[in-house]
């Protein structure tokens, strides 16, 4: 009786018999090798063996078996093993791009309509509230909103700016129809001198402070989150089209189509061997996962923060509300107000003008407009918590990218025989190095030197975005924004506080 033993190693040799019998099927013929390379190549290709030759011009692709390549089909074959491993690299992060570019795009349409909705809310307060004023108003009105979308959306305009320029010009506006009718509205000195006071007379409160501090910090932490989806499909990009080295080409060469040229087109590399070429190919690539990672957890903290003061979206939708009570505040202050005008800038004498009231139809407004975006499930934050559940599946992504190759696309199953670079084998026996440059000082298949500059480029900008000892962000909101504005590159960050907002220069803020 035979053991299991010897009947698995019978087993082992027919399938080695097999695939061996796959070099030709007729041994002084290299008609199926030409067929195979023509279809791969798309086209009938020239100057292709008939019988299978010594192959003494090859580099790549050396055996001690007669070879049906040329140096010319190892040549175009390495091209091709080029564009099979990019495909494959690149269906492997189409789905973690997917998800980063879908919710880049859908969380700035959300900005953007958001923007667009808070600024019909405050013109509808004016309307509705205080019409006399309203059509001076309107041009204040969309420039404070469309200087927000232009700082949302990177531009180089800072919120302090913005709104003390918004409560300047409603000042006089406030003054001439609610304090003192008809005062300020033909003369433009005087309306000017009156909008120079308002900083000094404070006439709206504290509500212009708060105003700067919600706006800093809501569109702030936005505009660096938008800014952190915009990276990640830059490293993506950057990865996809990352090209490989002399040494890699060769090392693709040799495990997917060297084997051709023997007849193999049925065998499969060796798990082990394919894991020590993708690994020594995507070396400087595996860099990138502890960054990837710490970029990941910094989005997380990030997003965290967010909430109250810090959403963007209640902050803007609520916006016409501190609107409301400033011109109330300055209303019910106007016999002090009044009195302290006409110290700083005299009492001018004229009839009172009719100013004309607004006409805005706040129904052909809202019309098409998202109003969901209050509705529950369906708010800014909770988007931003469903796209963090799904990102957190990729923390280990570029650790693991090698080994994905080789299981999902290029290996052979465990316990079949497979190519190991020269031959069909029961089983591949050189050392098997790990992910990273270090780990390939042993690797025999790839020689991977030096570091690559392209991956340092997106390293460096990575950890502009996370810092990575410590966890990145401090205890308070505060120390956590302005280490996400400080590592994004700006040359100025807003320092928050409670009592506003300051433009500050701070240098050495990591340290």
């Amino acid at each position: 009786m035979e053991g299991p033993s010897r009947r698995v190693r019978v087993s082992c040799l027919f399938l080695l018999a097999l695939l061996g019998s796959t070099r030709s099927e007729d041994a002084l013929s290299c008609e199926e090798v030409g067929k195979l390379f023509q279809w791969r190549l798309a086209g009938a290709v020239k100057g292709l063996p008939e019988s299978p030759r010594a192959g003494t011009d090859l580099q790549v692709c050396i055996s001690k078996n007669p070879t049906c390549c040329t140096k010319r089909m190892e040549e175009r074959y390495q091209i091709a093993a080029r564009q099979d491993t990019r495909q494959v690299l690149q269906t492997a992060s189409s789905t973690l791009k997917l998800l980063i570019s879908r919710n880049a795009a859908a969380f700035q349409e959300t900005l953007e309509t958001l923007i667009k909705q808070a600024e019909n809310y405050t013109s509808v307060l004016f309307c509705n509230t205080y019409r006399n004023m309203a059509l001076e108003a309107a041009a204040s009105v969309q420039r404070f909103f469309a200087d927000a979308a232009l700082f949302l959306f990177g531009a180089d305009v800072h919120p302090d700016e913005f709104v003390n320029r918004f409560f300047d010009s409603l000042f006089p506006l406030v003054y001439n129809h609610l304090i003192s009718p008809g005062v300020t509205g033909g003369s433009g000195e005087y309306a000017e001198c009156v909008r120079a006071a308002r900083r000094e007379l404070r006439p709206f409160g504290d509500v212009p402070r708060r105003v700067m501090g919600q706006m800093a910090r809501s569109l702030l932490a936005s505009r660096t989150f938008l800014q952190a989806l915009n990276l990640g499909i830059e490293v993506i990009n950057t990865t996809d089209h990352l090209p490989f080295s002399k040494e890699c080409t060769r090392a693709l060469l040799r495990m997917r189509y060297c084997p051709h040229c023997q007849g193999l087109a049925l065998s499969k590399p060796c798990g082990g061997y394919c894991l020590n070429v993708a690994r020594g190919c995507l070396a400087h690539t595996a860099e990138l996962s502890p960054h990837w990672h710490a970029y990941i957890r910094s989005l997380e903290e990030l997003s965290e923060a967010m909430h109250g003061a810090n959403d963007v979206e209640p902050v803007l939708l609520n916006l016409h509300l501190l609107v409301n009570e400033a011109v109330m505040q300055a209303h019910l202050n106007g016999h002090r107000l009044s009195e302290q005008v006409n110290k700083i800038c005299g009492h001018p004498v004229r009839p009172p003008t009719q100013s004309p009231r607004c006409s805005f139809d706040w129904n052909k407004e809202k019309h098409g407009m998202k109003t969901s975006l209050r509705n529950g499930e369906e708010t800014l934050a909770n988007r931003r918590k469903e796209f963090i559940n799904s990102l957190r599946l990729f923390r280990t992504f570029y650790g693991g990218l090698a080994d994905q190759l080789c299981v999902n696309e290029f290996a052979a199953a465990d316990g079949l025989p497979c190519w190991n670079g020269e031959d069909i084998v029961a089983s591949y026996t050189q050392r098997v190095v790990g992910n990273g440059i270090r780990a390939q000082s042993g690797n025999p298949e790839v020689k991977v030197k030096g570091t690559d500059p392209v991956i340092n480029q997106i390293i460096d900008k990575l950890k502009h975005i996370i810092q990575e000892d410590n966890g990145y962000f401090a205890s308070s909101l505060n120390i956590k924004l302005e280490k996400w504005i400080y590592h994004s590159e700006w040359q100025k960050y807003w320092h928050v506080g409670e009592g506003g907002v300051e433009w500050s220069h701070i240098r050495d803020l990591a340290e």
